[in-house]
């Protein structure tokens, strides 16, 4: 079955308006067998998705390398690719390795962050062999946020680094045909919008800061995007797991007002016979720099959960109940 796809005009790129993460597919929390994962990207192709995302992050590789047989003999113009670059892998120890008890039974590797123009290169490279492709659609840049490096200052020095250099990679590989778009992975609205100010950008993947429960990227971060034809795709859409059932927010232990917050969407969301699951999914959706949103699907049964949400259609009226209460902005117009 076919699902809703939106036409980015800059690049030309279509989305499914449900993309596939792949970092829980990557042992993230927990070890996930090849069988099941492989299971999961098989019911997400039979349903419809044809956007994939992915970085060396995920799983130190694992990611890719779980990609590259499943992707194998399909039609490369049949779908949209992403990955990501700012960290390449290096070999290590076991003990060495990057992500105890984060990633599980993954390879002995540790990331080097290197936003330099020979760093993207040297990732990218990386990349398209464990893919085993020739191309990828959008290269990321990956976490250049306060939330990876700790602090503005620590920040800064990589902005300048890829400015100068990473920047000028990312120009010459689209120009070369290798990538199409140039994109930016990040967790935090704010830094995201700077660039989008300063830097040529394409596309813009923000993890979690426009959501049901948050918002605050709509009051400009949004509009900047809008204005430059940036197109918006939205990870996290669950806030880790508090909007889908779980009691984690953020990768975190819930805050007692997000928890009421939650809580009052979840009834409202009942009041009108609706899943919060399929509310928090299309919400992102009703944005119109919004391309497509991606999360992520540990087993079948949550792929299957996210393609019943992708092909859900709540009511007005809930939006409005919604607005009315003060949980979401009031839209425009």
């Amino acid at each position: 079955m076919q699902l809703t796809t939106r036409q980015h005009a800059r690049t030309g790129l279509t989305f499914t308006e449900l993309g596939l993460g792949s970092a829980p597919l990557a042992n993230l929390y927990r070890a996930v067998p090849e069988q099941e994962a492989r299971a999961i990207m098989d019911a997400a192709w039979a349903g419809g998705v044809r956007h994939f995302d992915t970085a060396p992050l995920y799983g130190l590789g694992l990611a890719e390398t779980r990609l590259n047989p499943f992707l194998r003999g399909k039609d490369r113009d049949s779908f949209v690719l992403a990955s990501k670059v700012g960290r390449w892998l290096k070999a290590t120890t076991p003990e060495g390795r990057e992500g105890h008890g984060k990633w599980f039974d993954v390879p002995s590797r540790v990331g080097v962050y290197d936003y330099s123009y020979d760093g993207v290169m040297r990732s990218l490279e990386f990349s398209l062999e464990r893919l085993g492709v020739d191309r990828i659609d959008i290269l990321h840049t990956h976490d250049l946020d306060v939330w990876t490096h700790g602090t503005q200052d620590a920040l800064d020095v990589w902005i300048r680094q890829f400015i100068a250099g990473g920047h000028r990679a990312l120009h010459d590989l689209r120009s070369q045909g290798v990538i199409r778009a140039i994109g930016l992975g990040i967790n935090e609205w704010q830094t995201a919008q700077w660039l989008a100010e300063r830097a040529d950008l394409d596309v813009i993947l923000l993890a979690g800061r426009y959501t049901l429960l948050e918002q605050e990227a709509a009051q400009s971060f949004l509009p900047v995007c809008e204005a430059k034809g940036i197109g918006v795709i939205i990870g996290g859409p669950y806030n880790s797991g508090i909007l889908a059932g779980k009691d984690f927010y953020n990768y975190d232990a819930v805050p007692p007002e997000v928890a009421d917050k939650a809580r009052r969407l979840r009834a409202v969301c009942a009041s009108h016979g609706v899943d919060i699951i399929d509310a928090a999914f299309r919400f992102p959706l009703r944005h119109a720099t919004v391309l497509s949103v991606i999360p992520g699907s540990q087993t079948v049964a949550e792929m299957e959960g996210n393609l019943r949400a992708a092909r859900s259609e709540p009511p007005e009226a809930l939006w409005a109940d919604l607005a009315a209460q003060g949980l979401i902005p009031p839209e425009k117009g």
